[in-house]
């Protein structure tokens, strides 16, 4: 069968492997469908780059072999599947930090979400690592589950109350996603900044309030349209720390900022402190998402809440994953883009 894999600096090579075999408690699955995250370009074309790292965490498909002492599933069910999985009774999991968990990092899909079929861990498939998917969502639908269950996260990182104001800094596929939330959070308004026109344009198709080229003055007139005080919430949904910078002027005094965008290895940044102290920010972080963020997730896409279909621009096979990889680095011209099978 067909993988792909990180081979050295912004190289992904798709190799013929051996079929994993298939142990007690385990699942196969066909990826039918697999999107390319942020933090899997990082892995190709950024300092994280390792040769052999797991690609696509994102993948839905058909079960197509079961293991002994599975329950609850057969073959055929169309699934869902989220690779890291947290035991939810450490000092992590019961602080509700469930992806800082050690069994979340132990765990992983064989031999990567990227590939033509996969092999789900006894600990996945039996603790809530698996979801069907009903015939009303699309196998491309399924694979946005997992980004979509990581903006869930970060919004539960902040209090929000109808009305309230935010501002999303990037709006790739994941920033989009961002704002399909404020929307459905009953957001009053909704401000979108990116250096990219098309994505900006892309934006302005879903009802936001304004959007901003990130090179632009656009202090004054957010203030303007906050009767002077400044957004609520401001979400940094790229990895650019700039934006970071650039927020603190946008945010009301007590206001939250929420760093949700993946850095690049090392990137360090000057943040006069006095400010976030004498405005009274509150500036947190939001890494990934659990199972359970990936269940609340699936509801907002059945339930046609977030119409996160829309956001697909580009589909690639997965022997055109170096295209595909290439194209989500570059940009151009893109939202989000699928590796299909």
């Amino acid at each position: 069968m067909k993988a792909a894999f990180v081979k050295g600096a912004s190289k992904v090579a798709v190799e013929d492997i051996e079929t994993p075999n298939l142990g007690k408690g385990e699942i196969m699955v066909q990826m039918h469908a697999c999107g390319i995250c942020g933090s899997d370009v990082e892995k190709v074309f950024g300092n994280y780059s390792q040769p052999s790292m797991k690609l696509g965490h994102e993948p839905s498909g058909i079960i197509s072999e079961v293991g002994e002492n599975v329950s609850g599933f057969k073959k055929g069910d169309r699934v869902f599947v989220h690779h890291h999985v947290p035991c939810y009774s450490c000092h992590y999991c019961l602080h509700g930090n469930e992806t800082m968990c050690e069994k979340y990092y132990e765990t992983n899909l064989s031999p990567c979400g990227l590939s033509e079929q996969f092999v789900v861990p006894a600990w996945n498939v039996e603790h809530g690592g698996v979801l069907k998917i009903s015939d009303s969502i699309s196998f491309e639908e399924a694979a946005m589950i997992e980004p979509l269950a990581c903006c869930v996260r970060a919004w539960k990182k902040f209090p929000f109350h109808k009305g309230d104001s935010v501002a999303i800094f990037g709006v790739g596929a994941t920033g989009m996603m961002h704002v399909m939330l404020a929307k459905s959070n009953d957001a009053g308004k909704i401000f979108c900044f990116d250096k990219n026109d098309f994505r900006l344009d892309f934006a302005k198709k879903f009802g936001i309030t304004k959007a901003f080229k990130s090179d632009e003055n656009a202090k004054k007139k957010i203030l303007d349209e906050t009767d002077r005080r400044g957004v609520d919430v401001a979400i940094i949904a790229t990895g650019n720390l700039q934006a970071l910078l650039d927020s603190v002027g946008y945010v009301r005094r007590g206001g939250w900022i929420v760093l949700f965008g993946v850095p690049s290895k090392g990137a360090t940044l000057e943040l006069d402190m006095s400010v976030i102290y004498s405005k009274e920010i509150t500036l947190v972080t939001s890494y990934a998402a659990s199972d359970i963020d990936t269940k609340e997730s699936l509801n907002l896409i059945e339930t046609a809440k977030t119409p996160v279909g829309k956001l697909i621009t580009h589909r690639y096979s997965i022997f055109d994953s170096q295209k595909a990889f290439d194209h989500a680095h570059s940009g151009e011209s893109a939202m989000k883009i699928i590796i299909t099978n």
